[in-house]
Order: C-alpha cells, then sequence, then structure tokens
C-alpha cells in the first residue's frame, strides 16, 4: 500500500478531477455564449435618457452586471482549481527510476573493482559511524547500501540488467486510496468528532438552509410575487372595474403593504398631497371631508398612492432620501406587480373560460402611465384633442404649453403629428413650439423608436372548412414591429423611470360587447432565437396534424422563420367554439410601455350548427349494420353501406349550397374575418376580408 502522503495526494487529484469534469465544458459554453450575442444599442439615445444614467455603462455597473451569482461561483471554483493543482504539485514528488550505476557514480559495464572503490568513498562520507546526519543515514541505507548489493549479488545484477531493477519483474507497483490523511487514521474518540462532523457538514447543514429557503420561498411566487398579494388582487378586480379604479387595487399588494411608514414620512407625505392633490379623484367642493377621508386610510396605501403620484406627475425630485429609497423601490417592483395583476384580470372567470376585458385595459393603461411617468388625467379628451395629451407626453422635452402651441397648427392627434414629415415636424417644433434644434432632433429619435404594431389574425378548426359549435378553435395570430430605426426589440424611451424596462406586448382577443377575454398572450420581441424555435415547433406540429408532406412541411417552417427574422412572433392559442351565431370579435395589442401605440382589428367568427355529431353517429349506425349484415349476407351488407354514405354526403349538401352562394355575393374567402391592422400613435386603420364562414 501507499504511504499516507501519496494517499493525500491522491485524494487531491480526485477532487480537482471532480472539479474540473463540469466545470470546464460549462466555462467554456459560457464564453462562446458571450462571444457570440450580438451587441447592438437597443435603447433610447436622447439627450434625457443619457442624463437618468440607467444605460451609462460606469466601472461599478460593469462589475454589478458580471458579479453575478453564477459567474462568482465559477470564480471562486476556478481559484479553488487552480489552488489545487499548485498544492499537488509542491506535494507530489515524481517517482526516479533505480539506477545503481548512477548512484555509485560508476559507468554502466563498470568492473567490480571499480564498484568496491566507489562503494568505500561514499561510505566515508554517508555512513552512520562518519556522518551522524540521520538524512545521511537514510541515503545510505536507501540508496548506496542497495545499489552496492544490486551490483554485486549475482542473482540481484542479472535481475537488474533483465528487467531494470534488482527485485525482478514486478518493480514499482504500488496501491493507493484517494482520501485525505486524517481519515485514515480514526481512532476512539477523534472518531466520533468526526462522525459528527461529517452528519453536521453533510446531512444538517444542508437541511437547515433547505428549510430555510423554503420557508422564504413559499411566499412567493416564480416571479417573485406574494401569494398574498396574487390572493388580493383575484379578490379585488372585478368585471366593471374602470381604467382609472385601477390604481385603488394596484397598490393594495402584500409587497407594499409591508413597506415602512415612519414618523419622519408625516410632513413630506403632507407637502406630497398639497402637490398631486388634483390627480387623487377628490371632490373639490367638500375637499376638507374628502381630504380627512383620504388620510383615515391604512398609511401605507395612503404612501403609496402619494408616492405613484409623485411619479405620475413628476415630482419625486423634491422628496427626502428616506422616501426617495422607498419611492424606487416601489418603482422597481411595478412591472411585476403590474403583470400579475394583468394575469388576474385575463384569468378565466365564467363558466365559458373568459376573463375580463375592461380591468386589463386598465391595468395596460396604468403600466404605460407609470413607465411613462404621465399622470392619468392626460389621457382625459381636452376640447377637439379626442385622445388627451397623455401620448405626447411622452416625448422629450414636451410640456402642456407645447402641446398647446402646436395644436395651433390644427394637430390634433399624436397620429398625425408622426405622420408629419420630419422637416414638417422640425419647422413646427422649433418655430411653434420652441424648442431647439437639439431638442427637436431628441424629439426625433424617440419617434423612431415608437413601435408601429400589425396584427394578422386567423381562426380556424384544424382539418375543417367550417366552424361549428363545441369545436376547438386554433388562433393563428403573426404580431409584426416595425420602427423607423430597424430595430425589433428595444427598451423605451422612459427618462423618469430609474430602472431598465423590456416592452412587452400583450395579444387579446375579446368580446367588447360582453367585456370578456377569449384568449390572452404575452408577446416580447426581445429574443429571436426562442421566438425561431416556438414558431418552427407550432408549425411542424399544426402541419403534421393534418398529415402535410415533410417538403411541405419544411416549406412552412422556413416561411415562418423568414417572418419571425424581419420582426413577427407567432401566437397561437385554442378556444371552444361557442353556440350557433356570428360573433363580433376584435384583437387588442397592447404595449405595456408606450402611449399610443396599441392596435385593434375586428375578427368576425361565424359558428354553425353542429353537423359532424350526426356523421359520426352515422359511421356507428355503419360499424352496427355492418356487423349485423355479416351474419345475414353480404349482400345486405353492401347495400346498408351504399345508404350510410348517401346520409354522409347529405349531410353537407345544404351547407355546400348555403356556401356557393355566399361565395358568389362576396369576393373574400375563409373561414373567419382576418383583421390587420397597422397603427403607430392614436388612430388605426382596419382591413376586412369576408368568407363562407363570415356574415356581413
Amino acid at each position: 500500500m501507499a504511504n499516507t502522503d501519496e494517499n493525500s495526494s491522491l485524494f487531491l487529484i480526485f477532487i480537482l478531477t471532480m472539479l474540473a469534469l463540469p466545470l470546464v465544458p460549462y466555462t467554456i459554453f459560457r464564453f462562446v455564449q458571450s462571444l457570440t450575442e450580438k451587441k447592438k444599442t437597443i435603447h433610447c439615445r436622447c439627450s434625457e435618457c443619457a442624463r437618468s444614467g440607467k444605460y451609462r455603462k460606469s466601472i461599478y455597473k460593469k462589475i454589478s452586471n458580471f458579479s453575478t451569482c453564477t459567474n462568482l461561483t465559477v470564480l471562486l471554483l476556478w481559484v479553488v482549481m487552480i489552488v489545487l493543482i499548485y498544492y499537488i504539485k509542491l506535494s507530489s514528488h515524481e517517482s526516479q527510476p533505480f539506477e545503481p550505476f548512477s548512484i555509485l557514480g560508476l559507468e554502466p559495464g563498470a568492473s567490480d573493482s571499480e564498484i568496491k572503490k566507489s562503494y568505500r568513498r561514499l561510505s566515508v562520507l554517508y555512513h552512520p559511524d562518519k556522518n551522524p546526519d540521520p538524512e545521511a543515514h537514510n541515503y545510505f541505507v536507501e540508496f548506496i547500501a542497495k545499489a552496492y548489493q544490486a551490483l554485486t549479488d549475482p542473482i540481484s545484477r542479472e535481475n537488474y540488467e533483465k528487467y531494470g531493477h534488482p527485485d525482478g519483474r514486478q518493480q514499482g507497483f504500488q496501491m493507493g486510496i484517494a482520501l485525505p490523511q486524517f481519515l485514515l487514521n480514526i481512532d476512539g474518540a477523534s472518531g466520533g468528532i468526526l462522525l459528527l462532523g461529517i452528519v453536521g457538514i453533510c446531512i444538517l447543514l444542508p437541511l437547515m438552509i433547505a428549510v430555510i429557503y423554503l420557508s422564504r420561498s413559499s411566499k412567493y411566487t416564480g416571479n417573485y410575487v406574494m401569494h398574498h398579494t396574487l390572493y388580493t388582487y383575484f379578490n379585488c378586480i372585478k368585471p366593471s372595474l374602470a381604467p382609472n379604479k385601477v390604481m385603488e387595487v394596484f397598490i393594495k399588494a402584500q409587497e407594499y403593504m409591508e413597506m415602512p411608514v415612519r414618523r419622519t414620512d408625516e410632513e413630506p407625505l403632507q407637502k406630497l398631497f398639497v402637490a398631486v392633490r388634483s390627480e387623487l379623484n377628490l371632490d373639490m367642493k367638500n375637499i376638507r371631508t374628502e381630504q380627512a377621508k383620504f388620510w383615515k386610510q391604512h398609511p401605507p396605501l395612503v404612501k403609496m398612492e402619494l408616492l405613484i403620484q409623485a411619479h405620475l406627475t413628476r415630482e419625486s425630485l423634491a422628496l427626502p432620501p428616506a422616501l426617495l429609497k422607498d419611492y424606487k423601490h416601489m418603482l422597481e417592483l411595478a412591472p411585476r406587480l403590474l403583470e400579475e395583476l394583468m394575469k388576474m384580470a385575463v384569468l378565466p372567470r365564467d363558466a365559458q373560460g373568459h376573463g375580463w376585458l375592461r380591468p386589463a385595459i386598465g391595468v395596460i393603461e396604468l403600466s404605460q402611465n407609470i413607465i411613462q411617468a404621465v399622470p392619468l388625467s392626460a389621457r382625459k379628451a381636452v376640447g377637439a384633442n379626442s385622445e388627451g395629451s397623455a401620448a405626447f407626453l411622452q416625448l422629450p422635452h414636451f410640456t402642456e404649453s407645447t402641446i398647446k402651441k402646436i395644436s395651433r397648427k390644427k394637430i390634433r392627434t399624436f397620429q398625425e403629428f408622426c405622420e408629419m414629415s420630419a422637416s414638417d415636424r422640425a419647422e413646427i417644433l422649433t418655430q411653434i413650439a420652441g424648442l431647439s434644434p437639439a431638442e427637436a432632433q431628441d424629439v426625433e429619435l424617440v419617434l423612431e423608436m415608437i413601435p408601429t404594431i400589425t396584427v394578422e389574425v386567423t381562426c380556424e378548426t384544424e382539418g375543417e372548412e367550417s366552424i361549428q359549435e363545441g369545436d376547438v378553435v386554433t388562433m393563428y395570430a403573426w404580431v409584426s414591429v416595425r420602427r423607423a430605426n430597424g430595430l425589433t426589440g428595444a427598451h423605451p424611451h422612459a427618462p423618469y423611470f430609474p430602472f431598465q424596462k423590456e416592452e412587452n406586448f400583450w395579444l387579446l382577443l375579446a368580446d367588447s360587447t360582453s367585456n370578456s377575454v377569449w384568449l390572452s398572450q404575452k408577446v416580447s420581441f426581445m429574443d429571436e432565437a426562442t421566438a425561431i424555435a416556438a414558431a418552427s415547433k407550432a408549425i411542424q406540429e399544426t402541419k403534421e396534424a393534418l398529415g402535410a408532406s415533410l417538403n411541405e412541411i419544411n416549406l412552412a417552417i422556413r416561411e415562418a422563420i423568414d417572418k419571425v427574422k424581419n420582426g413577427s412572433r407567432l401566437i397561437m392559442g385554442k378556444f371552444q367554439a361557442p353556440g350557433e351565431g356570428t360573433y363580433a370579435l376584435t384583437s387588442y395589442c397592447l404595449c405595456d410601455a408606450w402611449i399610443g401605440c396599441d392596435t385593434r382589428s375586428h375578427v368576425k367568427l361565424k359558428v354553425m350548427k353542429r353537423s359532424r355529431a350526426g356523421t359520426r353517429s352515422a359511421y356507428a349506425l355503419e360499424e352496427s349494420t355492418a356487423t349485423a349484415a355479416a351474419e345475414e349476407g353480404i349482400e345486405e351488407e353492401e347495400e346498408e353501406e351504399e345508404e350510410d354514405l348517401d346520409d354522409y354526403e347529405s349531410e353537407y349538401s345544404e351547407d355546400e349550397e348555403e356556401e356557393e352562394e355566399e361565395k358568389n355575393s362576396k369576393k373574400g374567402k375563409g373561414k373567419v374575418v382576418n383583421g390587420s391592422v397597422s397603427r403607430k400613435g392614436g388612430t388605426q386603420s382596419e382591413s376586412e376580408g369576408s368568407g363562407a364562414g363570415a356574415d356581413e
């Protein structure tokens, strides 16, 4: 067996190997991934966003971006590996081959007299009687005496000449255990202490960490939102909740309720109340009563509402440091709380599995106002401007006075302003609105960032020519984004929102008449690779279910990939067809960051009376009659099959005649009217087609 030092060295080599096996491939993968990432400017480059500092690449931000838990863990493991390699190199000794001639200082083939002469000379130097040094004694016994014996003893010399070692063929074979030395020297009390240490480190410590982690994580969902918050949102969301009342539900999140209300906050909040009082929906005729009622609310509710109103009215610069910290924490939580509130709004509530449209639109509008720091009152129609001034106020250097000045040129809507030529816009901004050329250039940069959204929606029952009641209907929607600067996914212009925010879109298929959302899905344009994989998989599964050939599947996948690369995303959803009738649905594509770029398109869904159920019963009747005919004779069986076939054809004869009549009277064709909308600003243009499954 090998000695304990060799066992310890083997243990270190074992640990080094276990570290290197996963660490080296993972590091190479992360390094290659970082090199292949597209580094492209996806945020606003106006002067206001530059002054906000959230996109500034300082040394601190670079360090904070690198110092994630994963990166720090990888770095620490590499440090451990380097230390292990260095220690193993110092502690391990390379085994040298046994060379008796070189030990005695002789050339190979020396005579016996020369061997004895060299031995006597070395004995004078290293023999214990001549040299009391312990190292000299060990060297004499282990090397000099052994070398002299190997060359003078006939058997040892023969083994050395044949096998290169005086002991013969089996030289240098050793076995070792890859364990540290302290584990091999266990006795009595030390063994019990070692056992307790192993149990504590390997069992109790991980168990304690797991218990602490689970006790804390049990309060939160996967989106790091408290379960209590979801419960509150679920119960507070009502189908008739007006958009201006969504704020009251939003601030009831448990995360906000747990924020401290200090005594030192009272005076700053009083001043803040005076500054934002016009935005609190108070009855000015009974202002004292309304004010007293407002302050009687739960203190965290009062604090959160005032802080949000301070953000919307851009009054946050006057906040003291303590309130400013709470203000930033409130805004940091806002995006994910609004996302969960949106999910609660579109959550299926009725027997048909539909959500609610009105509160969903209110949540998106609140999100837009928070990201852009625009008051909710700016959405109210003023005079000839039916859309309000909210969309204009998201532009840099725009104020209410600026909007009034440009309205003199009969610019009533944000869409009209966007559709103007750049030269005409610059002339109005510099000569009428009083902006400098640099400020007018900032406006152009932001207008280039605002997305133009196009939505194409198709609903059909897979493998069927019409939609009948009870069918599983599949919605296919291609959502496309175009920007003047050529980007597809980008961070919105939001200089007053102190954190980076990715723009997201919500696609809703809804019935505005009944205030119901049939389908909903969030859409992101940031990750192109994920969108390509999802679209390819969806197209492949759909085509395979329809029995398409391999070439047709590949062609459809290539077309889908080209669309995704050109700035489109495929959205698919399924719902059960309602009862017979014609339904005037609307598809909404709502952005959670920009004001005035939302789109909607009309989708007419014609659901026909169920007739395929009769077809299926005819097939069942065919099987039963065929079984009876097998007993009576082949001729009767054939007659029954012909009758069943006639019945099968007659079930669709009336439908085919109706379809022919509708085709002759209408230009379009298809199962459902497809809505296509392109919108940038406050107005929209719609194009509708109709076909066999739709009524005009």
